[in-house]
């Protein structure tokens, strides 16, 4: 799926969220493009409970009322691949139990980690993806290295057919990195968002305006 492939009614029924790896700041990204759009939020796996998990950080960050972050299916407490914490509670994560919810908006699903992480020892979250068949964003962090992992994550996500929006990059503005993943992964180059100091609900809304291109994944424009 190639840029410009998606259509409005996919786009609608939702979007995944995801990453190129961990930690890169797809939580923060999700967190301003569900506050912006006005959508729900669902992660539906979380691993580590310690610190803030992610439905707690886009709460606080993406200005959205009540009932419109969902809870998790699975709440693991060590912050490891959804497989191997799962594993260390005794739990057994079933895929069949991550059917999409029924929504009166738009629903913003994030991913753990990368496309590749497994969720048990059959399935990892991108053969999810693939049965979803929803309209992916794919973030990428910025700094070295990226060329590699955003371009693997690109075939890797194609190979199954499933829909790519196109790539939300985080962090410092590295013009050339961006410009060579947009044209080697014939991808949407989406936007970027920099590291926000201080991180409000209102400095992100503020970066997400001044540093997207949404037209694509704005319903009813």
């Amino acid at each position: 799926m190639t840029k410009g492939d998606m259509t409005r009614s996919d786009i609608s029924r939702g979007i995944v969220i995801t990453g190129t790896d961990t930690g890169i700041g797809k939580t923060v990204f999700s967190a301003g493009l569900v506050g912006l759009l006005d959508g729900f939020y669902w992660k539906p796996v979380q691993s580590g409970l310690d610190e803030e998990t992610d439905s707690e950080a886009v709460t606080r960050l993406s200005g959205l009322p009540a009932g419109r972050v969902l809870p998790e299916v699975y709440r693991l407490k060590t912050p490891l691949s959804p497989h191997r914490s799962a594993e260390i509670d005794g739990v057994a994560i079933e895929a069949a139990k991550l059917s999409l919810p029924e929504l009166p908006g738009p629903l913003f699903i994030e991913g753990a980690g990368g496309v590749m992480v497994p969720l048990n020892r059959q399935t990892k979250f991108i053969d999810i993806f693939r049965e979803w068949q929803l309209p992916v964003i794919l973030c990428a962090r910025t700094g070295l290295g990226t060329i590699n992992h955003t371009l693997l994550s690109i075939e890797a996500l194609r190979a199954r057919g499933i829909p790519l929006i196109g790539v939300a990059f985080v962090g410092e503005e590295m013009a050339d990195s961006q410009k060579t993943i947009a044209e080697f992964g014939n991808v949407r180059q989406l936007g970027r968002l920099p590291y926000l100091d201080p991180l409000t609900s209102k400095t992100l809304r503020e970066a997400m305006v001044s540093g997207f291109d949404l037209s694509p994944i704005a319903w009813g424009q």
